[in-house]
């Protein structure tokens, strides 16, 4: 049976959040766990993301879950959502990929940002030479990547001799991940899927995604534009409850606009937290939604499945990628269940 193609395909961004009273290594298990989880319930794609010294997201080096994901699970497609390009050199990045497309061909995705992943000390900590200025050649690097995935260095280019091992025919798919006005443009002159981070920074979602499909377009000689965003969800069986576990969720974008790193919060401890902050005014600090979609949806499956719908609808995309975190990782896994049943996507026995 051929799939419906106005149908919008779900797909998941993991940031293996960690939660007060459990380990970052118990937040590893838990992704390795989500990723069956998802791919049983019929999701297209399991992102994982890359953030340094947090206390917050413990997954460091994406490319070593999705090693261990792609061995745990046999139909979704694995990929990063994103590699941090600047702390790298292509060359490495490739094969890291390209062994990835060997254990798992024609199921991995590479997707690849700029942000450093964390802060300038980090980014510091994560550079090689530290006596220069850090370069901003991300579009060199982005270019030399793609020449290494796809043998396309010029005859007379030194790297031209360079195979990329292991070398085997395709490779990974290569997207562009941003929140910006410049990653919408850089994605389409470069000829890339994009994801949008809507989840991160929803002020421009709906001028960076028409942007890119513009500019896409006006290249005659590349396929269509592929184009997504990735978007916070918390499904639960009444707004009651999802709200109450979004608690957390709005105290951890708090903490962070403030440098605190710290695991996320019990819901209680959220909600109390947030009052004595007086929630909802901004001059404690909070900060009311801004742009035209919330970075969150929350609520009940069918009403969050009428909100992505409609967002889904007003930008053209035929994707999108859920973020949920939650305290309770069983509330996790249920929210995703909860999201797919609504979608009515097909399950894998």
């Amino acid at each position: 049976m051929e799939k419906d193609p106005t149908k919008v395909r779900l797909s998941v961004l993991d940031q293996s959040p960690v939660s007060v009273g459990s380990t970052p290594a118990d937040a590893l298990q838990r992704s390795i766990e989500l990723a069956r989880h998802v791919e049983a319930l019929g999701y297209h794609r399991f992102w994982m993301s890359e953030h340094h010294a947090m206390g917050t997201l413990a997954c460091t080096a994406p490319e070593v879950m999705l090693a261990r994901i792609g061995a745990e699970t046999r139909r979704i497609r694995i990929g990063a959502g994103g590699i941090m390009l600047p702390h790298y050199t292509p060359l490495k990045v490739a094969e890291c990929f390209r062994m990835l497309h060997a254990l798992y061909p024609g199921r991995v995705d590479l997707g690849i940002g700029r942000a450093p992943g964390g802060g300038p000390v980090e980014a510091l900590a994560l550079k090689r030479d530290r006596n220069t200025k850090m370069l901003d050649d991300f579009p060199q690097q982005v270019e030399e990547l793609q020449a290494f995935l796809n043998h396309g260095f010029p005859n007379d280019h030194p790297f031209s001799r360079i195979s990329v091992a292991p070398d085997m025919p395709g490779g990974p798919d290569v997207w562009l991940l941003g929140s910006s006005m410049w990653s919408a443009a850089a994605a389409a002159e470069f000829g890339l899927p994009y994801s949008f981070a809507h989840f991160f920074s929803p002020v421009n979602t709906r001028s960076a995604i028409e942007a890119y499909k513009r500019s896409f377009l006006m290249s005659t000689c590349r396929d269509a534009p592929e184009a997504t965003v990735a978007v916070g969800v918390i499904c639960a069986e009444t707004q009651e409850e999802a709200e109450f576990l979004h608690a957390s969720v709005r105290l951890l974008q708090y903490r962070i606009r403030q440098g605190d790193r710290s695991p996320v919060a019990q819901p209680e401890q959220a909600l109390r937290e947030l009052k004595l902050l007086g929630e909802p005014g901004t001059a404690a600090g909070l900060k009311t939604e801004e742009g035209e979609w919330p970075r969150y949806f929350v609520g009940p499956p069918a009403k969050v499945r009428s909100d992505l719908e409609q967002m889904a609808s007003a930008l053209g995309l035929r994707e999108l990628i859920v973020n949920t975190i939650v305290w309770d990782h069983k509330a996790r896994l249920r929210s995703y269940k909860l999201l797919a049943k609504a979608f009515e996507i097909e399950a894998h026995p």
